[in-house]
């Protein structure tokens, strides 16, 4: 895939050189996200060095972080779901613009279509009602030819279906703690999701980065930081699937596939 190219920085963080831009999912880029602590190495400065667009697919806390934010600079343009960003502005960010699903946005050689997503947009989460409120999104990020789906945080939904063919699907397959509540997939749930979206290719994401401080060493919680995106290419494999599932560990470069006509 000549001129383009991937980078993991942990957790939903992905910077993405494609179209002549550089984009950035999700920033998180610091030691601490509220209470979790990073159990990897924060990442160098140069890794979200130059960004020209930030995509932000929901308002929860390990998806929208002020701080990690403030690291990109003033002038970097920050694109959130429809509703978030007046809160996003009263943090100190002004080159801040909404989209809702459906909508499309261009940057350069780049378009970007925001797309349903199945999960809380509630800032503190599904059970509360209070605070800044806005759908959850997921990206389709198109340029040189190239379309890429950003799923951000969401369930299985069979409007998954409608994004395919694409080239790489950046698929949550964990989370942060112990347990996965409501709107987010796992590896089995991640699978039939690169399925539906037809992926030739997908980079497992949202693992093994984050954790509660006192629960990061136990046992169970070890296996998590590490397992979900080997299960995840097992169940790919198992289902049939024909999905080169780019195993990357957080902060290293994905090796991307060599050029191939889409079928």
């Amino acid at each position: 895939m000549s001129g383009f190219s991937l980078r993991f920085l942990g957790h939903s963080t992905v910077r993405l050189e494609l179209g002549g831009r550089v984009v950035l999912t999700d920033p998180v880029l610091t030691a601490r996200v509220g209470g979790l602590v990073r159990v990897v190495p924060v990442p160098s400065p140069g890794s979200y060095a130059g960004v020209d667009l930030v995509l932000l697919s929901h308002l929860h806390g390990d998806h929208v972080h002020p701080p990690s934010l403030r690291l990109l600079g003033p002038d970097t343009r920050i694109v959130v779901p429809r509703g978030a960003g007046t809160w996003l502005r009263r943090k100190g960010f002004e080159r801040v613009e909404e989209i809702a699903p459906g909508e499309t946005l261009t940057d350069g050689g780049l378009t970007v279509t925001a797309t349903e997503a199945v999960h809380s947009g509630h800032r503190w989460g599904p059970r509360l009602t209070h605070g800044p409120q806005s759908p959850a999104l997921g990206h389709l990020i198109e340029g040189d030819g190239k379309k890429i789906y950003h799923a951000g945080d969401t369930d299985l939904f069979d409007g998954m279906r409608e994004f395919g063919p694409v080239d790489i699907a950046l698929l949550p397959v964990w989370g942060w703690g112990p347990n996965l509540g409501p709107g987010h997939l796992d590896p089995a749930r991640a699978a039939v999701a690169a399925g539906l979206v037809q992926a030739r290719a997908a980079v497992p994401v949202h693992w093994g980065t984050l954790a509660l401080p006192g629960v990061r060493r136990t046992a169970r919680m070890r296996r998590l930081l590490a397992d979900p995106p080997r299960v995840f290419a097992a169940e790919v494999k198992a289902g049939g699937g024909t999905t080169d599932v780019l195993f990357t560990e957080p902060g290293a470069d994905v090796a991307l596939p060599a050029p191939k006509d889409r079928t």
